[in-house]
Formats: structure tokens, sequence, C-alpha cells
């Protein structure tokens, strides 16, 4: 039995997701007549507290249309050190809209809102103006921390005080949400557009919804078919999202739950080390004494799937297809391999 910790995205569609895909109504998203997809588009925005929504291939294309709708070549954005948009989103920001980044360092990915302050320019003959800050919640690198929602709201304070936008990158929004047992919508309350996956813990098998006041989302639409990003019959995907907004939510508390009992064991193995504070939703960061490079191979040898994101750093990640069963293979496995 293959225990596939890898990441969220390795999900498949469920039982009634297939069939969601087969009886979904389809017409023609490019000249605007699909109307699964606009269901998930009313849904998703609704779901969020936003005024619309467009359905996107990518959570990546999502995040880079949100920045070119936001900003102009040569203007500046602000963004956390180790943030997806930045680290895993090939220079997009940079080759797609032509901005300056400014990075800055954070606690489990929540940035000080102080050092936010003293870093936003003003537009002059010598500076950029600052336009977007961009956010990560929750947040990959850092292992699927949570920003509390104290820091969303001191950000929100220093934008409006200081004219400039708040994108999300809320790929695990819900994770978030459902670990602080709010609702999606609080948190979005403190962007002016969101960016949400369904591919990961929501277990739909391609797409992401970006969401947002109607005009930004008009000049998102226009981005997207720039990109290539519009799609014909994509009802037959978006009928995955409308049932996992309704159905699958809830259960992300469940992985939340095993990645915990997962960490908790192997906090007392040797050879390896958990910071429990960063155990807050659906991925566990091990410290490793050895080459997490070579505990991955073992590991995979053993049928355990994992990533090693950094010299001596493992990334597991649950999801709806880790069960009881494969939670207690995967800590035998490395209770086996910590002391060989």
């Amino acid at each position: 039995m293959i225990v596939d910790l890898r990441s969220d995205t390795v999900t498949r569609p469920t039982q009634e997701m297939y069939e969601a895909m087969v009886s979904a109504p389809l017409g023609d998203d490019v000249l605007g007549d699909e109307p699964t997809v606009a269901e998930l588009e009313t849904l998703a925005a609704e779901t969020l507290g936003k005024e619309a929504a467009v359905f996107v291939p990518s959570g990546t294309m999502g995040n880079q249309i949100a920045v070119l709708s936001w900003t102009r070549p040569g203007d500046a954005i602000l963004i956390e050190q180790d943030a997806h948009i930045l680290f895993y989103e090939s220079g997009g920001p940079g080759a797609h809209a032509g901005v300056v980044t400014w990075t800055l360092p954070s606690d489990n990915g929540a940035m000080d809102p102080n050092h936010i302050e003293d870093r936003i320019t003003s537009p002059s003959m010598h500076t950029p103006a600052t336009k977007l800050l961009c956010l990560e919640n929750t947040h990959n690198r850092c292992g699927g921390t949570i920003i509390p929602q104290e820091k969303m709201r001191a950000y929100r304070e220093i934008a409006d005080r200081r004219g400039v936008n708040i994108h999300l990158d809320g790929a695990r929004i819900f994770n978030a949400a459902v670990a602080q047992g709010i609702a999606a919508k609080e948190i979005a309350q403190y962007a002016d557009s969101v960016n949400f996956c369904l591919s990961k813990g929501l277990s739909c098998p391609v797409g992401s919804v970006l969401t947002g006041p109607a005009d930004f989302i008009q000049r998102a639409r226009q981005h997207r078919k720039r990109m290539g990003g519009s799609m014909r019959q994509a009802g037959v995907l978006a009928a995955c999202g409308v049932y996992a907004l309704r159905n699958l939510v809830e259960r992300l508390a469940d992985d939340h739950a095993r990645a915990k009992r997962f960490a908790n064991e192997l906090s007392e193995l040797p050879g390896v080390h958990i910071d429990m504070a960063t155990v807050q939703t659906n991925m566990v960061m091990v410290h490793t004494e050895k080459a997490a490079s070579d505990w991955a191979e073992r590991l995979y040898d053993d049928n355990v799937w994992c990533f090693a994101v950094a010299p001596n750093r493992l990334r597991c990640v649950f999801h709806r297809e880790i069960d009881d069963a494969k939670l207690e293979q995967a800590v035998c496995v490395f209770r086996d391999l910590s002391v060989s």
C-alpha cells in the first residue's frame, strides 16, 4: 500500500465528482454561456464574500493574473520572502507584470505589520509606487501555518491608509478557516482579491478560482484570455468544484487531526525533530539530522512518499486519501528507519 504524502494535489475526484462531471450541463465559457462554470464562480464569490469570480486552470495562473490586474509595469509589490508567488511561480511577477518585488521575512508566514509599513514606497522620480501587498494563508513553505486574524486585520488597516491593495494567495484558505473554526469569508474580508485552489485538499482534478471586485474580475478575464487560460466546456471540471465547496470543506478537519497525530508520533523518534507549533493544518515539516534526501529515498523504497524540501527537512502532507491505516503505516516506516 502506497502512502503518498507528497502533496494534497495528488487527491483524485470522489465518485460523486465523477457523477457530477457526467451530468453537468455544458456550454462554451469563452463565449460566456457555460452554466456550470457560472454556477461555480457565483458560489465561490458568495463563499468568500466577494462580488465576482473567475475560474482558472491553476493557482499559479490565478495569482499571476491578480498581480497583473492590480499593477502596471514598474510598480512595486510587497511579499513574504518564501511565498509561493515568489518561490514557485517561475518568476511570474517580473516576467508577466514587470513589477519590482520587495521581500520581507516573517514569523511562520506572518509578516510584521511595521516592516510592511516601512517598506511601502510612494511614486517619485526615484522610487516605484507600491501598489500591492501579497499574502499567503496558509503558508506552504512554513508548513501550512496560518496568518492570525489580528495580523490580517492589521494588514488591512495599513493597506487602506497607504492606498495599497491586498491579494491573498489562499490556495488553502479553507484549511485556515476550518482550523480556526471560522468561515473562509472571515479571512477573505481583509483582502481585495483571493485566489483559492480546488485541486488540493478539496480533491478536484484541476482548477482554481480567483475572486474579487467585479471590475477587477473583468480585467482578470482579459488577462486569462491573453495567457491562454480560457477554456471551452470547462463545466466538466467546474462541476467538481461546485460539489467540493458544498460537501468537502468541513472534512479538512480530519486531515488536520491526522497530521497532528503523525507529528506527535514522530516527535518521539530519534534522528528527527518537529516544531509542533507549526503543525496547524494538514502539513508536517520533519527536520532530520541526516540528509533529508536520503530519508526520502529510503521512505520511498518502503512505499511512503514525501518530498525533501530542504537539506534537512521533509514535508508530509495529509489529505482525503490518507486514512488511519495509511497514517499508521507511515509512522511504522519512520519508526523502523529511525533506528536502522
